[in-house]
C-alpha cells in the first residue's frame, strides 16, 4: 500500500472521528456503536444471502463481506472493532486484520455471535446503535436505535467525500472501465446478454455479487427497460443496439457507468447516440458549485426536447414538448443522483443536517437529488432517451399525440433507447469525470 494511499485513509479517519464528535456533542451521546450486519437465512432453506455490510460500517474500514462485526466509536478514543472470527470447517474463516486499515482500530476478535454482549459496554443508555438488526439491538440492551438527528447528521455529512473516498472511486471506476469495453466487444461479436454479462464479469474481476448493483444488460428493444437485468441466453436474430448501466466495487465504493451502442455505427441511431451524448456533455459542464442539483433535470429536458426536434420525432418547440410532457415520455427519470458508499447514496434530499427534506420537482418526480452542489461531491450524470411501449401508449391518447411523428418514433422501437453515464467529482476549480479520463467513448 503506497504511503500517500495510507495518508488519505488516516485524513479519511480523522475525517470521521470529527463528524461523530460532532453528533455525539449535539445529541447528548457518548458514542455509536454500528454493526456491520448478519448473514440472513433464505427461508426453508440452509443457506444464506449473499452478505452485504451495513454502509456506515464500511465507511470506516473496507470490511465488506464479513457479519456479526462491531465498531464502536466516539470521535476521541482510537475505534475499537470487534472483528467476527469463528472457527468453521464449512465456510473460508477471515484472516486476523493485518491490512492497512488494522492499525487505525483497536481490535478484539469474537468467535461466536451471540457472545459480542461480553466485549460491548455494559451501560448503552448513552450509546447509539447504528444498524439493521432492531431486534438483536434490543436484546443487547440499546434503547437508543438508529436515532433520526443521527442519521440525518451523519448522511448530510456524507454527501462531502473525502480524499481516500474520492481515490476509491477513481478505482472502481478503473475496474468498470475494463468491464465496459470487454461487454462492448462482445457485443460487436455477436454474443448474447448472458455472453456480454460473463465478459464484463471477468474483465472488472468480480462475481455478480460483488459488483454493487445487478448489471443492466440489454441489447435491442431490451433497452427500453430501465432496470432490465434478466439477461437473455439466446443470442436475437439481429443486433441492433446495447445499451449496458453497470458498475465495479473498490473498498466498498461503487462505480456507477451506462453506455449505449449501435451494431451499425454509420445508421441514424448511431448519430441519435452521439446527440445524446452531447446533451450528456453539455450537462456535465453545466455541474458546478452553487447551482442546485434540479436545475440540471430541467436543463437536460430542454437539451433532449431539442434532440426530438432535431430528429423529427416531434414537430413543435422546445416549449410545447416540456410543458406538455412529451419530454417525460421520452425521458422518464431523474438526471443522476449522488455516488458512493452506495450506487444511490444518501443525503440527495436535504438541505442541513437536521434533514430538512427538499423534494423534488413535481413534474420530475423521480429525480433523486435535489442537493445544492458543492465541492467534493460525487454524482453521476445520465440523460437518456427511450422508446418504451407503455409510455408512448399513453402519450397516444392525449391531446399532444398529433405532435409526434410515430412513423418515426416506430422505427426506433427496436433500438429500445439511449442512456450515457458518467461519474464526476465537483472541485472548486474544475469537473473531474473520472469516466472520461479513462478514454471511455
Amino acid at each position: 500500500m503506497n504511503p500517500t494511499y495510507q495518508q488519505l485513509y488516516h485524513e479519511h479517519i480523522a475525517e470521521l472521528q470529527q463528524r461523530t464528535r460532532n453528533v455525539l456533542a449535539r445529541e447528548n451521546l457518548d458514542g455509536l456503536v454500528i454493526h456491520s450486519g448478519q448473514a440472513k437465512r433464505k427461508f426453508l432453506d440452509d443457506m444464506d444471502y449473499p452478505f452485504k455490510a451495513n454502509p456506515h460500517f464500511k465507511a470506516w474500514l473496507p470490511v465488506l463481506d464479513n457479519p456479526h462485526c462491531w465498531l464502536l466509536v466516539d470521535g476521541v478514543n482510537k475505534p475499537k472493532l470487534i472483528f467476527y472470527r469463528p472457527k468453521d470447517f464449512w465456510h473460508k474463516v477471515p484472516d486476523e486484520p493485518k491490512a492497512f486499515w488494522a492499525e487505525f482500530f483497536d481490535i478484539q476478535l469474537l468467535e461466536k455471535a451471540n457472545l459480542v454482549e461480553t466485549l460491548l459496554p455494559y451501560d448503552k443508555a448513552r450509546l447509539a446503535y447504528i444498524g439493521e438488526y432492531l431486534e438483536v439491538a434490543k436484546a443487547l440492551g440499546f434503547t437508543e436505535i438508529n436515532p433520526e438527528p443521527v442519521l440525518n447528521y451523519l448522511h448530510y455529512h456524507r454527501a462531502y467525500k473525502t480524499s481516500y473516498e474520492h481515490a476509491c472511486m477513481r478505482i472502481a471506476n478503473q475496474m468498470a472501465v475494463a468491464g465496459h469495453r470487454a461487454a462492448a466487444a462482445a457485443f460487436y461479436a455477436g454474443g448474447s446478454e448472458f455472453d456480454i454479462q460473463l465478459a464484463y464479469l471477468a474483465a472488472v474481476g468480480q462475481t455478480e455479487n460483488e459488483v454493487p448493483y445487478g448489471n443492466i444488460i440489454g441489447l435491442n428493444d431490451h433497452a427500453a427497460i430501465l432496470h432490465y437485468t434478466a439477461l437473455e441466453r439466446q443470442k436475437p436474430a439481429q443486433h441492433h443496439s446495447f445499451l449496458i448501466d453497470a458498475g465495479a466495487e473498490f473498498h466498498g465504493y461503487a462505480a456507477d457507468i451506462t453506455r449505449t451502442y449501435s451494431f451499425n455505427p454509420n445508421d441514424e441511431f448511431a448519430d441519435l447516440i452521439q446527440a445524446v451524448n452531447q446533451v450528456h456533455l453539455t450537462t456535465v459542464e453545466a455541474l458546478k458549485p452553487g447551482i442546485k442539483y434540479s436545475d440540471l433535470q430541467f436543463l437536460s429536458h430542454r437539451l433532449i426536447a431539442q434532440v426530438l426536434i432535431d430528429f423529427d420525432f416531434v414537430q413543435s418547440n422546445v416549449e410545447t414538448i416540456i410543458e406538455s410532457g412529451i419530454s417525460s415520455t421520452f425521458f422518464p427519470h431523474g438526471i443522476g443522483h449522488h455516488l458512493g458508499l452506495q450506487v444511490h447514496d444518501v443525503g440527495g434530499f436535504m438541505s442541513d443536517e437536521r434533514g430538512t427534506h427538499v423534494a423534488a420537482p413535481a413534474q420530475h418526480p423521480f429525480l433523486r437529488c435535489t442537493r445544492l452542489v458543492e465541492p467534493s461531491m460525487v454524482f453521476t450524470i445520465e440523460p437518456g432517451l427511450y422508446f418504451i411501449d407503455s409510455l408512448l401508449a399513453d402519450l397516444q391518447q392525449t391531446a399532444q399525440a398529433k405532435l409526434v411523428n410515430w412513423q418515426k418514433v416506430d422505427a426506433f422501437r427496436c433500438f429500445g433507447g439511449i442512456r450515457i453515464e458518467d461519474n464526476i467529482i465537483v472541485h472548486r476549480e474544475r469537473n473531474e469525470n473520472m469516466t472520461r479520463e479513462l478514454q471511455l467513448p
